[in-house]
């Protein structure tokens, strides 16, 4: 997914670099629990596995993953949480 112009403003932010899969994942998913549906989570993760898997992971879910950004050595991922049924 490429990075998207104009972002809406986040809700929450988790900066979660250095952090191994599937933690990254978990602690993610523990945090989109906590916040009401259609919020917006920035989660901040490194190359590699991180990003690979986590914006996967959480499309899996039913979440929304808005776009991501570069910054640095890590990614920038926004996640709108999903509307419950």
């Amino acid at each position: 997914m490429k990075t998207t112009e104009a972002l809406p403003p986040v809700d929450a932010e988790l900066d979660l670099r250095g952090v191994i899969c599937p933690y990254n994942f978990v602690k993610t998913k523990l945090k989109l629990e906590t916040m009401e549906a259609g919020q917006i989570l920035a989660v901040i993760l490194d190359d590699g596995d991180p990003i690979r898997n986590v914006p996967r992971s959480v499309s899996d879910e039913g979440h929304t993953v808005l776009g991501q950004e570069r910054i640095a050595e890590s990614y920038r991922v926004m996640i709108k949480k999903r509307v419950e049924d």
